[in-house]
């Protein structure tokens, strides 16, 4: 039996009237959240996506609940390396778009709201036409939003968690058969902060 998504979740593109609310959020979510960080990377990661020609600003989104920011979340393009050792990121618009990073409200974990606002967030990215999405993280959660081990479809980690664990490493079709022609390695070499 599967859960419902709540409908009372709202995401809208970030403005800059956000930015502080995203900080202190993120700062708190992974503080709280995760083992491996204080946010204070991730934070870093968010403003240099902001800053680099990879940025989407109409699919960087916050999610609110009754006016209140509750989330965070990103997506941005994406270049596969056509190797391991990467350094082949020429072109700023891509077919793959990379979700990261994502991050809910400590007050507001286990309350279904990253489900609600990925869902929304996964639409609007097909809405648009890309081909496909790549993510980095727990495969518990991210293959429930339809994503599955990046290496079904030639797409393969290079570095950290995946590489111990490649169902760590995701990514999900737009439509059935848009990553069929795609294939590559996830390097992160254009971000310092990844």
């Amino acid at each position: 039996m599967t859960k419902s998504i709540r409908k009372d979740i709202k995401i809208r593109p970030e403005t800059h009237k956000d930015y502080q609310d995203i900080v202190s959020l993120v700062l708190r979510s992974f503080k709280e959240g995760t083992p491996y960080s204080d946010g204070t990377d991730v934070v870093a990661l968010i403003e240099e996506i902001r800053d680099s020609k990879y940025y989407i600003p109409e699919l960087s989104f916050v999610a609110e609940l009754e006016n209140k920011v509750v989330g965070h979340f990103m997506f941005s393009h994406f270049p596969l390396s056509p190797t391991k050792e990467g350094g082949h990121h020429n072109n700023a618009k891509t077919e793959i778009i990379m979700l990261a990073p994502v991050a809910v409200h400590a007050d507001h974990f286990k309350q279904g709201i990253g489900t609600a606002m990925l869902t929304q967030g996964i639409n609007k990215v097909k809405e648009l036409g890309y081909r496909g999405i790549t993510v980095e993280g727990d495969f518990n959660f991210y293959n429930r939003l339809g994503f599955e081990t990046s290496s079904n479809y030639d797409i393969y980690p290079t570095s950290g968690f995946p590489m111990e664990e490649p169902r760590c490493m995701m990514c999900q079709e737009t439509y059935p058969g848009s990553l069929a022609e795609i294939k590559g390695y996830v390097v992160y070499d254009m971000y310092y902060n990844a």
